[in-house]
């Protein structure tokens, strides 16, 4: 009978050991990303959100090779019924929402049965910049000064109407923190959206009202209506000559529209870094900055760090602001 060789200790120990590792490591890991990468936005089709997202996955879809970005529409609750769902959203870069302070900060100073927190639900890719609240006026309106409207307030509190473009709003919030710091009663007039609450100032209905930058610069320059001050602790270029409200007499005043993509908390770090490089690359190059410009949002990119402290800061700020001016929930 022939016998049979069986090979020496070591060898069967090594072999053993191969395979062993083998099982253990599985299947290599897929690169990321190998699939869609989904940006929520929790507005509406067609509006600057909406326009500003796309604009995002374009240049996103170009920086990171091999990727395919879409952009989902999820609206409702004022911005609560996107972030949710990025929220609950498995945490693995391939779910992302982009949107505003409205949903890191001013939703979760105003309500309290929130399905997100901002802090503890999301972690930032980067904040990409903001967009200035501009308080405008009728055209007609004696007042041509912050200082001067300041003056009428006071000599006939109540009587003069500001115009939000919805109750809850950074436009909102912007007037109550007005009214606070100069010590004025002015009521409050909620509208529907912008566009409504632009035409009524137009026409006179209304003589004041805080509105973005992109819906107010139009109609400055068209003569239909006037520019007393900003929101932010600058100027800007399409309105050289109105000053900020710091400027006119209230330091610190300082409350934008502020932009940042988020991702559900806990990624990965190779997919976390990922994400985090190609945002800062595609924010740096001049033809994204361009882009996002066209569309009303100043440029001031901020890496993820800067997220979580611009967000404790001003939702302290807003809480307060909500509990001098008794605002509740509508």
């Amino acid at each position: 009978m022939k016998r049979i060789q069986f090979p020496p200790l070591a060898l069967c120990r090594w072999l053993a050991a191969c395979l062993f590792a083998v099982a253990l490591c599985g299947p290599a890991a897929a690169a990321f990303p190998e699939r869609p990468i989904v940006l929520v936005v929790p507005y509406p089709p067609g509006g600057a959100a909406d326009t500003l997202a796309r604009i995002i996955a374009h240049h996103l879809g170009d920086q990171l090779p091999g990727s395919t970005w879409v952009v989902e529409n999820k609206s409702g609750a004022g911005t609560a019924i996107g972030a949710t769902l990025v929220a609950r959203a498995k945490p693995d870069g391939y779910t992302l929402l982009v949107s505003g302070n409205t949903t890191y900060t001013l939703n979760p100073a105003l309500k309290s049965n929130l399905q997100y927190d901002p802090l503890t639900s999301f972690e930032s890719l980067g904040i990409l910049g903001e967009s200035p609240l501009v308080l405008v006026a009728n055209a007609k309106f004696p007042a041509n000064s912050v200082q001067e409207l300041i003056a009428m307030a006071k000599r006939e509190p109540g009587k003069l109407n500001l115009a939000s473009f919805g109750f809850g709003t950074t436009s909102h919030f912007a007037g109550e923190m007005f009214k606070a710091a100069a010590g004025v009663d002015i009521v409050h007039i909620p509208y529907n959206g912008s566009a409504p609450a632009m035409k009524d100032l137009i026409a006179g209905q209304v003589p004041l009202s805080f509105d973005t930058n992109v819906a107010s610069v139009p109609q400055v320059k068209a003569g239909a209506i006037k520019a007393l001050a900003l929101t932010s602790t600058y100027r800007i270029d399409d309105l050289p000559g109105v000053p900020t409200l710091a400027e006119s007499g209230f330091p610190g005043f300082d409350l934008t529209a502020w932009i940042s993509v988020v991702a559900p908390r806990g990624l990965p770090e190779p997919v976390r870094a990922t994400l985090v490089k190609a945002m800062a690359d595609v924010m740096a190059k001049p033809e994204m900055k361009a882009d996002l410009q066209r569309v009303g949002l100043i440029v001031r990119f901020q890496p993820p760090s800067a997220y979580d402290a611009r967000v404790k800061n001003e939702l302290e700020t807003m809480r307060a602001i909500v509990k001098r001016a008794n605002m509740k929930i509508q």
